[in-house]
């Protein structure tokens, strides 16, 4: 991700070189994901990008490569979290929204009712991998009862891992998994994403929610942990404290592989799975999910430069920055799909 935050520098300062020569006009290429403020665009146009940070690398990669053949257009990506990320877009601040997860319905209707027409776009798939320090050998498998154990609402407080054991026999009890309890006397260190963030939904949606439904209780996780939305933050938590615990996209794992730890995960009637390209890709790792770009049809229209990327970005070309980010691609079958969606323009929730 450092390497990835070089490389955009790098590519925002030969655009504010390219620009500047060009009748004394320099675009702006800051990370802000607004557009008060900002300088004209360049004569090849200007693309503003924000939301979510886990698909911020790939955006990134894809836009460092457009670039290269358009340096004419100005591109700004930034990563404040896919909620975040989908206010400035439903404004109409940005022309594309990152986001890990699907807009929400509420989502949808804001940016209806502003005039936005969003379109879908799935370009990847990540298995939000839960992490701990490389050193922790006293675990190694965790399920949803043990993650709500030790992450859910009704562990607000605890600061050992063994004190989430009495729940732990609850949840056994019921039949709602923790089945890796008892938990080691250690201190209980969280560093995860925080409510803007589309991972910290997802977090919510697949693994929590299930529990606190046959437990009666609030699904959202436990709030006395360092929350974050930037990933880089988390994984530098994570990795200074042993017996640390949180959670982030797979990409940031591969990135950090000296520094963080991925614990394999099991759902609450299945096999512990580690998260790997094969097991994300077939969806076997319980916690995999899709991510998504979105793009406002009027500035497809309006803009040539926002279509010419759009269309790079589902080019082969540009699909070769889900590899080098670590995420897992679609099947081709699947990129036809969302091709054929963003050719006739679709607006709303696909799928």
């Amino acid at each position: 991700m450092r390497k990835m935050i070089a490389l955009l520098t790098a590519v925002s300062l030969a655009l504010v070189a390219c620009g500047s020569g060009e009748g004394g006009s320099t675009p702006t290429t800051s990370g802000s994901g607004g557009s008060e403020g900002t300088a004209p665009p360049s004569a090849g146009g200007q693309i503003v990008i924000s939301g979510s940070s886990t698909v911020e690398p790939i955006t990134a990669r894809v836009a460092e490569a457009f670039a290269a053949s358009r340096p004419d257009v100005s591109i700004s990506v930034d990563g404040p979290g896919t909620s975040d990320g989908f206010v400035l877009f439903c404004n109409g601040e940005t022309d594309i929204s990152d986001a890990s997860r699907a807009i929400k319905e509420s989502e949808l209707e804001t940016c209806l009712a502003n005039g936005i027409e969003p379109i879908e776009i799935k370009v990847a798939i990540d298995g939000l991998s839960v992490i701990t320090h490389p050193d922790n050998d006293m675990v190694s498998c965790l399920d949803f009862g043990d993650l709500y154990a030790l992450l859910g609402i009704e562990s607000t407080g605890f600061s050992r891992w063994s004190d989430a054991n009495d729940l732990a026999a609850e949840l056994q009890a019921e039949g709602l998994g923790a089945r890796h309890a008892p938990y080691p006397d250690e201190p209980l260190v969280i560093t995860a994403p925080g409510e803007e963030s589309g991972t910290f939904d997802s977090f919510v949606e697949l693994v929590l929610e299930p529990v606190a439904e046959a437990r009666g209780t609030d699904p959202n996780p436990r709030p006395d942990y360092v929350a974050s939305p930037n990933d880089n933050v988390i994984i530098e938590g994570i990795s200074g404290n042993v017996t640390s615990l949180g959670w982030v996209g797979y990409a940031f794992v591969v990135e950090n592989l000296d520094r963080v730890k991925a614990l394999e995960v099991a759902s609450l009637d299945g096999d512990c799975v580690a998260p790997t390209a094969e097991t994300i890709a077939s969806f076997e790792y319980p916690i995999a999910r899709p991510l998504y770009i979105y793009v406002n049809k009027a500035r497809a229209e309006e803009k040539p430069e926002v279509a010419e990327f759009v269309d790079f970005y589902l080019s082969d070309q540009g699909l070769q920055a889900v590899d080098e980010t670590g995420y897992v691609r679609l099947t081709d079958e699947e990129y036809q799909t969302w091709r054929a969606n963003w050719q006739s323009r679709n607006v709303g929730h696909v799928g």
